[in-house]
């Protein structure tokens, strides 16, 4: 999930409800429309199955075409179609508007009762409740991540979402939906709070330099601060999203198990296996959807808050 910064209604004039229906619109138009890019790093962070006589699970962990976004991109549409970079777009679908809800409404709770809607600055307070919100959201992203991953697999077994939920649950048990769930936040939540101190520290700067054109000025560093620092956390992060993909994978398309969730326990198996190099599969689809999803992300949001500005609050809870 990519990080973003609510200014406090005081700044904007905007309340809860409207913060939390702007970001929920955001995330999900941020996810959807990155999503076959997601796809292809799902494809490249998982090892490739090459049937033999012999064995017909054995991996082909170096194949020339695993780091060639270009060539796993053609791939997909030469032997799936279109529609196979979308595999999965319901589940994150269900997932995205509900979870950025959570990381939305915990944040502004957060930097309130810490407060960080005093004037000054406060990045360590924007960078906590950031990490407060995405651990609370993550908990609501991951059942719906660890399907959207496994439909997106080639030769994925599951049909749809409700057979990919299904079978789950009969055949590893409620917990199969959490196992990756440790490494998320781990991940995540350094990924969060560079977002938020960097996106507070650039908003409070250019308000000091250019006050008169804030305003304007506010929407293209969110667009370009956000993507570069999208960018630099998503490439930062990929050892964490590989041992995350494999988690969430692990058993499916005669994928390795894993026998706990622990995370030094899969990496060192990943390494064992695979060499150093596995960690970093899927880095170049990583940045290129953490990139232009936080520019989509902030104007998307920007829109939906200058949207909401005139719409009653009362009349938003029935909405949502």
């Amino acid at each position: 999930m990519t990080g973003s910064h609510i200014d406090s209604p005081n700044e904007d004039g905007l309340g809860f409800w409207k913060y939390m229906l702007a970001g929920s619109v955001a995330g999900m138009v941020e996810h959807m429309a990155m999503f076959p890019v997601d796809t292809l790093k799902t494809r490249m962070q998982m090892p490739v199955a090459a049937s033999t006589s012999s064995s017909p699970t054995v991996f082909s962990h170096f194949s020339p075409d695993r780091h060639n976004v270009g060539s796993v991109f053609n791939k997909i549409i030469r032997k799936e179609g279109v529609l196979g970079l979308y595999r999965g777009i319901g589940a994150m679908g269900l997932g995205a508007g509900p979870a950025h809800a959570v990381y939305f409404t915990v944040y502004e709770v957060c930097k309130e009762k810490l407060g960080g809607n005093r004037p000054g600055h406060h990045p360590l307070v924007h960078a906590a409740s950031g990490v407060v919100a995405t651990t609370a959201s993550d908990a609501v992203l991951t059942p719906m991540d660890v399907v959207k991953q496994r439909l997106q697999l080639k030769r994925s077994p599951y049909v749809g979402v409700r057979d990919c939920v299904t079978k789950i649950l009969k055949e590893e048990g409620f917990r199969a939906f959490y196992a990756s769930y440790r490494t998320t936040v781990v991940m995540n939540a350094p990924f969060t709070a560079v977002h938020f101190a960097t996106y507070e520290a650039a908003k409070n700067v250019l308000s000091e330099i250019s006050p008169e054109n804030a305003t304007e000025e506010r929407i293209l560093v969110h667009i370009t601060a956000g993507g570069a620092a999208g960018a630099l956390a998503g490439a930062v992060t990929t050892p964490l999203d590989v041992v995350k993909t494999r988690l969430q994978c692990q058993g499916v398309c005669g994928a390795d198990t894993f026998s706990s969730t622990s995370i030094r326990m899969a990496l060192k198996q990943i390494v064992a296996k695979e060499g150093p190099h596995a960690l970093i599969r899927g880095l170049k689809p990583r940045v290129l959807f953490h990139a232009p999803a936080a520019s989509i992300c902030w104007a998307t949001y920007e829109a939906m808050k200058k949207f909401l500005h005139h719409v009653p609050e009362s009349s938003l809870p029935s909405l949502l």
